[in-house]
């Protein structure tokens, strides 16, 4: 679910002011990126060196002038996010937008992602301290100058609503606040273990695993382990009747007690949390893969990387470079890339010595107890434990104050207190699985919860000089975990996991669990040194794509990897280049991030085929017929196999609960994959729609698409393609969905045809269970070359500014519509030869 806000006027009254709001009043907000500013707090001059795409790249003497120039640009260009973002993770949204909010600051709040930022600020060294304070020294020397319309034109329309607002003063913890929020959009498999428990009421635990598969260690590749022999293989064969793998019973699975109520009302309130990287689930991943020198035209390593988030308005990312004159004591950062707004640092990127890239790792960091309540006490082995207790004031714009109470055990926060539906726990649960009556609740156990060192890891990564000094930032980066790949200007490739990976003392984290006995929980965490790690491996290359990080002897660090079809599709376009003798350059790189192979669609080809198939099941067919499989924004065959496949889904998953119905991702892939091999499955029947047996169900949903493909395309498969279904409409998070259109208007932008789809090495996926519309999408793309740091080439999902209507408001979007990339100036002569505009920042006498 995407922010909305809670308007508090008339859709009228803001239609009639929305038009009056002309070019006038957006430019009021447009930075000033030419000449010269006084700026107090600075001790000497810093020179911004913009591109024609307002790419800043930073000219410092200090570290503490460069971080402070990077929060001053970085207000310049995208200060109504920052304020949104941080109301966002201090759960105070309903300041700014009133009662509406009131839910969502109440789950936040719960979480207390403030709080253990302000723990984790106070825990930082001197040194990385400073930087942060040296950032809100510049955000705020900014604000001192502006205010209003002229620091947004966001601001102008909250005005109408909310006209007494004005954005206090940032801070350090502001910053770090947001690496909660990046934690959160990227936890792992909580939606996976509350599906589990959910579909545990109304399905045998076998069915449930068979709906949870485990990943497919014989045939997908894991990311220290590479590619299996029979993965290629695996992609497009069928399995015949009787070859399907034994679906193991996980135990742990078989309990369906009524509790399942309070976990429909906990994935709700999840559900309504802000999606600022993106909806949560297996899509949320991101490709990268790095080369060595051996394989490269260079002799040099070239590394790739493309991380997926959900689409915003402006982009998640924003690129700049942060440059010392001169490397010295008092200044030691040589680095560019892609940073967050509000956040000091370069997050992925280059230095002059290394390049780096992230994927989600996702481990298991977060797991849900079920609670026995007594008053203001829990049950932990027979003894009543006393709950902390914990008052929280919500303001309100335009109303009253809420007070709410926060409840923890030991090992986290009551989630279930946020809903008003958890009544019915205590009548019906104690019933259903033989446990003693009384009050029942949910925790959360959340390694985001406990302070830890991300916040001073970023600059440890933007110093890197070598694999140690690499790996020693890599220990740091505790939450959110992710594959870390490497690259350096010495010839050296690598790969590391880090992590604050739990150790549970029972259960695999896959179903919640009882939290009235100390023999569940957490034992400890996976020391950084067992976690999976590789320093030029004998293949020349390494892949990661959110897929197994190493075998299944490993170190557990989840049991809900991606399935593993994007890493096998790099690898297969690696493999096959390796296998020509054709060496690697940037451009080839950049070739593999936009291919459309659809492995889903491999696997259904040969099957479609082989029937006897009449109408327009068979007129569907026919047009299938000699298609390749890929999904290019023009192709009619991707089109309707899209449609064919949201039909198979909901036809066969009809009966699930809602909030189980397939998205259509990597994972149904591999359930409705091994499917296909057991042509008699009960989960090819729907009685309500006479069909039983697979060829059946596949002629049924063939003819049902080939109508729906007519009623939304036409009538002629010529002018179909996949991008008329396909559409990506960039949408502002505050504004973008006000239900108002000329509010939308202002902030949105497309919309734009793409092609691609969920688990393809170009993953521009959607979610089958709502529609064709992008949901997550290559959030950027890089292509680094260690050989020559100028050859480097990037984009980014919009532009680099977040001024509505201002020229780089989406000025990259139609480039990374079409898969292209911009020139990477990286070196200070590279970067004034492109300059479009500089301005001096100088000391205020």
């Amino acid at each position: 679910m995407r922010f909305v806000i809670g308007l508090l006027i008339t859709v009228l009254v803001l239609a009639v002011v929305a038009a009056g709001i002309g070019w006038w009043t957006a430019q009021r907000s447009f930075p000033t990126t030419n000449g010269a500013i006084d700026v107090p707090g600075l001790g000497a001059e810093v020179t911004v060196i913009r591109d024609d795409a307002g790419i800043p790249q930073l000219y410092a003497e200090t570290d503490h002038d460069l971080f402070f120039a990077q929060g001053y640009v970085h207000a310049q260009d995208r200060f109504w996010e920052m304020d949104f973002r941080r109301h966002v993770t201090a759960g105070r949204l309903a300041e700014m937008f009133g009662e509406s909010q009131i839910g969502t600051d109440t789950f936040i709040r719960t979480l207390d992602w403030r709080g253990i930022a302000q723990q984790e600020y106070d825990a930082l060294g001197e040194v990385s301290k400073a930087y942060y304070d040296a950032y809100a020294e510049g955000v705020n020397a900014y604000l001192d100058q502006r205010g209003g319309a002229d620091l947004s034109l966001e601001y102008a329309v909250l005005g109408l609503q909310n006209p007494g607002y004005s954005p206090e003063p940032w801070s350090g913890v502001d910053s770090i606040a947001w690496l909660k929020a990046m934690a959160w959009d990227l936890r792992s498999n909580l939606g996976d273990e509350i599906d589990r428990a959910m579909l545990s009421t109304v399905l045998p635990p076998e069915e449930v695993a068979r709906l949870h598969p485990d990943f497919p260690w014989e045939t997908m590749p894991t990311i220290v382990g590479g590619q299996p022999a029979a993965a290629t293989a695996a992609l497009s064969t069928v399995p015949l009747p009787g070859e399907a793998d034994t679906i193991e019973t996980d135990a742990a699975a078989a309990s369906a007690p009524d509790y399942v109520a309070a976990l429909a009302t906990l994935r709700a309130a999840i559900d309504g949390v802000p999606e600022l990287l993106g909806p949560e689930g297996g899509d949320i991943g991101s490709n990268s893969w790095v080369v060595g020198g051996a394989l490269t035209e260079s002799g040099l390593p070239l590394l790739a990387n493309d991380p997926h988030l959900g689409p915003a308005m402006p982009s998640i990312w924003t690129q700049m470079g942060l440059h010392c004159v001169e490397i010295t004591e008092t200044c030691g950062f040589d680095v560019a890339g892609y940073s967050f707004s509000g956040l000091p640092g370069i997050v992925i990127g280059q230095n002059a010595a290394v390049a780096w890239g992230f994927t989600n790792l996702g481990p298991d960091v977060a797991d849900l107890y079920l609670e026995r309540i007594d008053g203001d006490s829990y049950e932990l082995d027979g003894t009543l434990m006393p709950l902390t207790l914990r008052e929280e004031t919500i303001e309100v714009a335009g109303g009253d104050p809420v007070t709410i109470t926060v409840r923890s055990t030991a090992r986290g926060p009551i989630v279930t207190d946020i809903g008003d539906d958890f009544a019915d726990v205590a009548a019906e649960y104690p019933a259903a699985s033989g446990q003693p009556g009384g009050e029942y609740a949910v925790s959360l156990q959340w390694t985001a919860l406990t302070p830890g060192t991300t916040a001073g890891a970023i600059f440890a990564l933007d110093r890197a000089q070598d694999w140690e000094g690499f790996r020693a930032a890599a220990a740091l980066f505790d939450v959110p975990a992710q594959n870390l790949i490497y690259a350096d200007t010495a010839g050296n490739i690598g790969y590391q996991a880090p992590g604050r990976i739990p150790v549970r003392k029972s259960g695999d984290g896959t179903v919640p669990m009882p939290g009235w006995t100390s023999d569940n929980g957490w034992s400890g965490t996976i020391p950084f040194d067992e976690l999976p790690s590789v320093l030029n491996p004998a293949a020349g290359y390494l892949v990661t794509a959110n897929n197994a990080a190493a075998g299944p002897d490993g170190p557990m660090l989840t049991k809900d990897w991606d399935y593993g079809y994007r890493a096998a599709g790099i690898e297969r376009l690696i493999r096959e280049r390796i296998d020509t003798g054709e060496p690697f350059t940037v451009d080839s790189l950049a070739e593999i991030q936009l291919d459309t192979g659809d492995a889903n669609a491999d696997a259904f080809l040969p099957v479609i085929a082989s029937l006897d198939l009449i109408g327009d099941a068979g007129r569907g067919a026919d047009l299938l017929r000699g298609w390749d499989g890929s999904a290019d924004v023009e192709s009619a065959q991707a089109a309707y196999f899209a449609v064919f496949w949201r039909t198979l889904l909901d036809d066969m998953f009809s009966g699930l609960p809602e909030s189980a119905q397939p998205q259509g991702g990597d994972r149904w892939f591999n359930v409705v994959g091994t499917l296909l091999g057991e042509p008699e499955s009960s989960w090819w029947t729907n009685d309500e729609l006479g069909v039983a047996g697979r060829d059946a169900m596949i002629a049924h949903a063939l003819g049902a698409a080939w109508a729906e493909s007519t009623s939304r395309m036409g009538s002629n498969p010529d002018s179909w393609r996949w991008g008329r279904l396909h559409t990506l409409t960039l949408t502002n998070q505050s504004f973008g969905e006000s239900g108002i259109a000329p509010i939308e208007w202002l902030f949105n932008r497309g919309p734009f045809e793409l092609g691609g789809g969920s688990a393809v090495v170009n993953a521009i996926g959607w979610d089958a269970s709502v529609g064709y519309g992008v949901d997550w999408v290559p959030s950027m793309r890089m292509v680094v070359d260690l050989a020559d740091r100028d050859a480097s080439r990037w984009i980014n999902l919009t532009g680099a500014s977040g001024h509505a209507f201002h020229e780089n408001y989406a000025d990259q979007a139609p480039l990374w519509q079409h898969g292209e990339l911009r020139d990477w100036a990286f070196t200070r002569e590279a970067v004034e030869a492109d300059a479009q505009d500089t301005l001096t920042l100088t000391p205020a006498s």
